[in-house]
């Protein structure tokens, strides 16, 4: 009985079943089957997916607290996804989810849906799609729900999520006014829900600019969230807006209000809040124990250990702004030997330590650190161009300052007495002798302590010897003082071209594994000889008697011993390095080389004071650079500019020393320009170096040769020394190829590298006086020919006495119906053009294409041509050597 009792129970149940998992019947078993089946199944598991997305997401952003945070913490951009990166697939199986549980219980009845989770699916699928940037997608979701369910709970969180997409389809606009209106136009909102509006609300004024409206709806956000961590992000991001308006007090309270939180607060907030409020400390009137007190007791901290990145460089910054350089740098330092993920902090630690040895005049370390700074700084950030900008500047300093520093310290020394060349590197040696037994015995510990310590990392320190030795003088790393006491910029530098033949103590760069540096090897060798004495290698070497080994074979005849004297062995043992004499003969003993230095250098000073004057407002300097011109025997082409920067510069600080040197212009170079200037000649101040070259150039692009060339040598008298004066040699360089030929070219070539062996475009020439030249310089008559022209030489201008031969060759061109066959009035030199009629088949073609045009009465050419093939012709233009050419077939 209980068994057929049982049967019916289970067939009642089945049918039931079957009958509920209609999406067509609207009762309530069906009903409240898919629901409970959308909501505890497949949205259950999507939820899950998600939120595991959801902090996946979280795991991998980093808040940049130096700039305003976004309200929203999961912004991931599309830039930071690079292609071939996988997506998430935890947001995949959510929106799988979502789309099954739309797919499978959707019960749209009569045009209305009868279960309760399907907004809730619609919801996670714009979710999932939203943080897997497909926002054209997720918006679609959102607005189902907005248009399809009006009465749903989660409509206004519809319209938070399809506002978030707006902003991110940069319609900040469209987002303001939606949500407005969905404020104004609604008396009720759940607290929570009110909080998400009022966030992506001032997100959207953020974007905008609008601070006093994002100010507003920061703090209704505040107030109404729910969530601690949200809570936290708001206060803090409210201080930071009232911190961008310049509300100091008002910043400096919510960012206590973040700290006052405590463990309410995530620790990376209520850290920032502390050194926030630093950043607004007194230097001049507040306690400065205080200040250092609070941040020992950051540092102090253990749970802060992930953060003292941070807080080292507020305490950096704190030296910084009381101008104690050298502890600022020690605690930016300390700031970068802790690990971080803040690529942006680690970029500011290195632009401050760069910015402070720019301002003590060190423009190397500046140079270096402000590298490192880019190196961190992503191409987007507003602050890479113009520090990219200010690299490049900088670059220029130090090459600059690099051939001064070492034509300076060579020429100097050359100039010393025999005795005082002695005395000088003798001196130098001295200290290179400690330098290497120092740098010997700290790497010979650092063995020691390998040997104890298998372990122990192998790699060097990183850390520089800061006495590390370069040699002085004959490389040109010293920095010596020319005789000029001006000269401050002639810094020690390191000549990345310097021979390999010189020896360079690297002071412990290099790798501290043993026999990867040669000081120790020698000082290795030394103590082996020291306990084993002269050893032969071979096998058990340690069990055979000193005595042996140093015995003479008497029973072979043909072994011959040597006699060494002391002194021979005394200088077999001397190091190379360790003698005067291997400097003082890599010295330079002609004049003219010292002379090539000497003008090497003085343009390397006109190139670092104009940089110093135009780029770098570093007035002060580029008169010194200026100055030190005048007393190193200048050329003659570098003094009247030089004069001329000198008077500008003076101007403003000291008229008596600029009336000085306008007098010089006045008197010395009366027929200058700028003498015109200064005595009110009429002069067009429109017409520059700039204007003018560009000018040309424009003439030169034209094929107006001839004119530019009857104009080039006044502009290259006229801006003799100007920042242009290389360019304009450079077009003179392409005009005289054009007119002159091939040697004219290359003499012209060769004279730029001479006189801007630094210049800009020096490489680019030296490359085509390398590769190009030779390859030019090889053409010859003879060559293969592939097509033959006849060509009329004529006096320039020939366009009204050659009209006539020129119309009846475009005539015989546009009648034979071939079109190779075409008619060019072609300059050759500065006297004479070439009127030429290319593209005839071979040589015997040609002699009867003249004899046609010679006696058809159509054309009855008077004019005798050279018929030649279109190979020669170049070589003909190439060379200028239509005489050899006209020899050679005769």
């Amino acid at each position: 009985m209980k068994t057929i009792q049982l049967k019916y129970i289970l067939s009642f149940g089945i049918i039931t079943i079957l009958l509920a998992c209609s999406t067509k019947k609207d009762n309530f078993v069906n009903r409240k089957w898919h629901s409970v089946n959308t909501e505890y199944n497949t949205l259950y598991n999507g939820d899950v997916a998600l939120q595991k997305g959801i902090e996946d997401v979280k795991a991998t952003y980093s808040d940049n607290f130096w700039e305003v945070l976004p309200l929203e913490r999961m912004q991931i951009t599309e830039e930071e996804q690079k292609p071939g990166d996988t997506k998430n697939p935890n947001f995949e199986r959510a929106e799988t989810k979502a789309t099954k549980a739309i797919q499978k219980h959707s019960m749209n009845i009569g045009g209305f849906e009868k279960n309760n989770q399907i907004d809730e699916s619609y919801l996670m699928l714009g979710k999932s799609r939203y943080y897997e940037h497909r926002y054209l997608p997720a918006m679609e979701a959102f607005n189902y729900i907005l248009y399809k369910y009006p009465n749903s709970n989660n409509v206004y969180q519809a319209q938070v999520w399809r506002e978030k997409v707006n902003l991110k389809l940069e319609n900040e606009q469209l987002a303001i006014k939606n949500l407005n209106r969905t404020l104004n136009g609604q008396k009720k909102i759940k607290s929570q829900d009110l909080a998400d509006i009022n966030a992506v609300l001032a997100q959207a004024y953020i974007t905008t600019n609008k601070l006093d409206s994002a100010i507003a709806a920061v703090k209704i956000s505040k107030k109404e969230t729910k969530l601690k961590e949200e809570k936290a992000r708001y206060t803090f991001i409210l201080a930071q807006l009232y911190e961008k308006l310049d509300y100091k007090d008002s910043a400096f309270v919510a960012y206590q209000e973040v700290i006052d939180m405590k463990r309410k607060s995530p620790r990376n907030y209520t850290i920032y809040a502390h050194l926030k409020q630093t950043t607004q400390f007194d230097f001049e009137t507040g306690d400065t124990i205080a200040f250092h007190k609070k941040i020992d007791k950051l540092l102090e901290n253990i749970e802060n250990k992930k953060f003292r990145d941070a807080i080292h460089h507020q305490r950096a910054v704190f030296y910084d702004k009381k101008g104690n350089n050298k502890l600022a740098i020690l605690n930016y330092n300390k700031s970068l030997r802790n690990m971080s993920t803040d690529r942006y902090l680690a970029a500011s630690n290195y632009k401050n330590i760069s910015n402070i040895y720019y301002r003590e005049k060190n423009f190397h370390s500046s140079k270096i650190y402000l590298d490192s700074t880019l190196v961190h700084l992503t191409d987007k950030n507003s602050e890479f161009k113009p520090l990219k900008k200010k690299l490049e500047i900088l670059a220029d300093v130090v090459k600059y300052q690099d051939i001064i520093s070492q034509a300076d310290s060579v020429i100097k020394v050359s100039k010393m007495s025999p005795t005082d060349k002695i005395k000088y590197y003798q001196d130098y040696i001295d200290k290179l002798k400690i330098s290497d037994s120092i740098t010997a015995k700290k790497l010979a510990e650092s063995g020691n302590a390998l040997n104890q310590n298998p372990k122990s990392d192998m790699m060097p320190s990183g850390k520089s010897d800061e006495n590390m030795l370069l040699p002085p003088g004959a490389g040109g790393l010293s920095p010596v003082n020319t005789g000029s006491a001006k000269n401050p910029l002639a810094e020690a530098s390191f000549d990345k071209k310097q021979s390999t033949d010189f020896p360079i103590n690297t002071g412990g760069l290099q790798s501290s594994f043993y026999f990867y540096n040669p000081a120790t090897v020698a000082q290795g060798k030394l103590n082996f000889k020291k306990k084993w004495g002269d050893r032969k290698l071979g096998d058990n070497w340690k069990t055979v008697a000193t005595s042996n080994q140093n015995q003479i074979d008497t029973t072979n005849p043909d072994e011959v011993i040597e006699e060494i004297t002391p002194d021979e062995k005394t200088k077999s043992s001397v190091v190379p390095k360790y003698t005067t004499a291997f400097y003082i003969d890599k010295l330079p003993k002609e004049e003219k080389v010292l002379d090539s230095l000497n003008t090497e250098a003085n343009h390397a000073r006109f190139q670092l004071g104009s940089i110093f004057k135009e780029k770098l407002k570093e007035n002060k300097l580029a008169i010194t650079s200026f100055e030190d011109i005048l007393v190193n025997k200048p050329e003659s082409k570098l003094i009247l500019p030089t004069y001329y920067n000198l008077y500008q510069l003076y101007d403003s600080e000291n008229p008596e020393k600029a009336m000085a040197y306008k007098q010089k212009i006045l008197s010395e170079y009366p027929d200058s320009r700028y003498a015109s200037a200064f005595n009110n000649t009429a002069i067009n101040a429109d017409i520059t170096a700039d204007s003018e070259f560009n000018n040309l150039y424009a003439k030169v692009e034209k094929g107006l040769y001839r004119e530019a060339n009857a104009e080039i040598d006044a502009l290259l008298k006229k801006y003799d020394g100007d920042e242009l004066n290389a360019k304009f040699d450079v077009l003179k360089a392409k005009i005289s190829a054009r007119l002159f030929g091939l040697s004219a070219y290359k003499t012209a070539l060769q004279k730029i590298v001479k006189n801007y062996p630094k210049g800009v475009e020096t490489k680019k020439i030296e490359s085509i006086l390398a590769t190009d030249i030779p390859v030019l310089e090889k053409l010859d008559f003879g060559a293969t020919p592939r097509t033959f022209n006849l060509v009329f030489v004529s006096n320039y201008p020939n366009e009204t006495s050659h009209k006539n031969l020129i119309e009846r060759l475009n005539k015989y061109a546009k009648e034979s119906g071939d079109t190779k066959i075409k008619v060019s009035n072609d300059i050759y030199n500065v006297d004479k053009n070439m009127i030429v009629l290319h593209g005839i088949l071979n040589k015997i073609t040609a002699e009867s294409v003249y004899n046609y045009l010679k006696e058809h009465k159509d054309y009855r050419l008077k004019d005798t041509p050279i018929i030649i093939s279109n190979e020669d012709y170049k070589v003909v233009q190439v060379k200028k050597n239509l005489e050899e050419y006209l020899a050679k077939i005769k």
